[in-house]
């Protein structure tokens, strides 16, 4: 990367960096929906509401991962900035180690917390059972997505994005085929979309791999002392992103919980298809982020504050405006979206109110999560924290149990727009300090 190159193509080159980063992330939320549709159409609806009661145990996996893997690309960035490859080298291997060491200590404390879930939420049987055969796999597979997407950070920061880009499309596709082979011909019920995720996020593992033994330029596997104080710094330089996953993940827990108490399942099912939406769009916002954040962190490590800035709004103009498409394209589709995953009336009626209820989020969120990202990529933690928080858990959860006393489900849609309306002036605030240094 070169300061006066990205200067002069601002707009070029964050698109050159995000546009990857987002088609990959994309990607991997289509594997998501898929499994919806596929459970949708080959098992039944409550093998989507099964899945979504365990949407938690997933955000945990992402706050821990992203939190690691953020913290230290941060580091990694920052040095290969200021031409310190021994710091930049160290910050990849250890960031990798302990990825994987802390991951897979988490999947072995998961597997005693299932049944637990299942209790607090009075899971119907059906439910308890897709529930228990399909996260019994996946705390498998979760370890391999997460050490993949540490590893697919680190090669967008050294300047490969479209490789990352391959991994991620191999993975989807594969993930597809087998969703369709193992739930349709093969009729192996929700284990098979398990065992579908399982096996293409080994399949992208071992591609990152290969990688970095054979093809990498910047960051090698290599011996390394482990670090006291860079282990510091990434935790706390990635505090903001596990904070905002584990924030999901709580809020997820509770939206779960009101909609069992009020509605039922049939509120859940609705509120998972509502959710792939919310899903696909908040990818698209960190790809935005994922692209951005390197550039932010390189140019600032270099000493040039005010190009970073400029990066920062081009980027939040980019993300409002896409946010601007999706509204157009949720008002001319949501009459039948609901059709794709499931057939029961309810629920369909459900949806369509939900989501246009939901849209107005996409027009506040990515300014919101951009700040996020771009206070990470400064090394302004504390800012970042608070935005994510606010956004992921004080507000909301306010905002999940106190709209539905007043407005049943559509309580549950406007849950997230509001807190993001009174997140988004925070933001603005620490904006406008941040402006002023």
């Amino acid at each position: 990367m070169n300061v006066d190159a990205i200067r002069s193509h601002k707009v070029r080159t964050i698109l050159t960096f995000s546009i990857p980063a987002i088609i990959s992330m994309v990607l991997t939320s289509f594997i998501t929906i898929a499994d919806g549709f596929f459970m949708g159409n080959f098992i039944d609806k409550d093998a989507i509401a099964a899945v979504n009661l365990g949407l938690p145990i997933i955000y945990l996996y992402l706050a821990t991962g992203l939190m690691i893997s953020v913290g230290g690309s941060v580091i990694a960035g920052m040095a290969l900035g200021s031409n310190d490859t021994k710091r930049c080298a160290g910050a990849f291997n250890q960031t990798m180690l302990t990825t994987a060491v802390i991951v897979c200590a988490l999947s072995i404390v998961m597997i005693f917390c299932l049944s637990p879930m299942l209790r607090l939420l009075h899971a119907e049987a059906a439910v308890a059972s897709y529930f228990l055969t399909y996260y019994r796999i996946m705390l498998l597979e979760l370890p391999v997505m997460i050490l993949s997407s540490s590893f697919a950070m680190f090669i967008r920061a050294e300047g490969n994005p479209q490789f990352a880009l391959l991994t991620t499309v191999i993975m989807v596709v594969l993930n597809i085929v087998l969703d369709y082979v193992f739930a349709g011909p093969c009729r192996f019920g929700i284990q098979g979309i398990a065992y579908a995720s399982l096996i293409s996020a080994i399949v992208s593992l071992a591609l990152s791999v290969w990688y970095f033994i054979k093809k990498s330029r910047v960051f090698k596997f290599a011996r390394f002392a482990f670090d006291r104080a860079m282990f510091r710094d990434t935790m706390l330089n990635g505090s903001s992103e596990f904070i905002g996953e584990l924030s999901m993940c709580i809020s997820m827990s509770a939206f779960n919980f009101v909609i069992m108490r009020r509605i039922g399942v049939d509120g859940v099912t609705a509120f998972t298809i509502v959710g792939y939406t919310a899903y696909l769009f908040s990818m698209i916002v960190v790809g935005f982020g994922q692209g951005a954040s390197p550039l932010i962190s390189f140019v600032y490590g270099s000493g040039d504050k005010q190009l970073a800035r400029s990066i920062f709004k081009h980027t939040c103009a980019l993300i409002t405006g896409a946010g601007a498409v999706t509204v157009v394209l949720v008002v001319c589709t949501s009459s039948w979206y609901s059709a794709l995953f499931v057939k029961d009336e309810t629920v369909a009626r459900m949806v369509q109110s939900g989501m246009l209820i939901f849209m107005t989020d996409f027009l506040l969120c990515g300014v919101n999560a951009i700040s996020s990202f771009y206070f990470t990529s400064i090394g302004k933690a504390k800012e970042s924290a608070v935005i994510s928080s606010s956004r992921g858990l004080v507000v909301l959860l306010i905002c999940i149990f106190v709209l539905p006393m007043f407005f049943g489900m559509n309580g549950i849609w406007m849950a997230s727009p509001v807190t993001e309306a009174v997140t988004l002036v925070i933001t603005v605030l620490y904006l406008k300090k941040d402006s002023q240094n």
